[in-house]
């Protein structure tokens, strides 16, 4: 059983978003921005309340911007998925998960070392240049268990 619903139309989003955050880290790399996505979709608490699907998590505003850079800035995320880029989007979906972005809900690139903390999340780990952030223990249980 896959780890969140999801149509066709979700993969190709996915997938294209996955490409357009960690093209360069390569398939890894995507592979743990895939993480953090099926993880919003299944956190229920923090940020992440009301965003039960992928295309919820894809364009989610908040502080009155798109989540995810790639979608207001990123001509990559306009370009057509390609087909290894959906397969690895589905392994997400369906069961794929590892350390750092296992129950990771964030990342980012600070252009410098991963600090210890990201607005009071605690860091799970690096991945060539994306820090990984996990919500605090007890503060988000129903992303460890989807």
């Amino acid at each position: 059983m896959a780890r969140v619903a999801y149509r066709s139309a979700d993969v190709d989003l996915m997938a294209r978003m996955m490409r357009a955050e960690a093209e360069g880290e390569g398939q890894q790399g995507m592979l743990y921005v895939g993480n953090v996505i099926v993880n919003r979709a299944i956190a229920d608490c923090t940020d992440f309340i009301d965003v039960r699907t992928i295309e919820d998590v894809i364009f989610q505003i908040q502080g009155g911007n798109y989540s995810f850079e790639a979608v207001q800035k990123g001509n990559v995320f306009y370009q057509r998925a390609r087909e290894s880029e959906k397969r690895l989007a589905r392994q997400n979906l369906d069961y794929w998960r590892d350390h750092p972005a296992k129950y990771a809900l964030w990342y980012f690139n600070p252009y410098a070392p991963c600090p210890p903390t990201w607005y009071d999340q605690p860091f799970t780990g690096q991945y060539k240049l994306h820090c990984f952030y996990e919500p605090l223990a007890g503060t988000c249980e129903s992303v460890y268990m989807g």
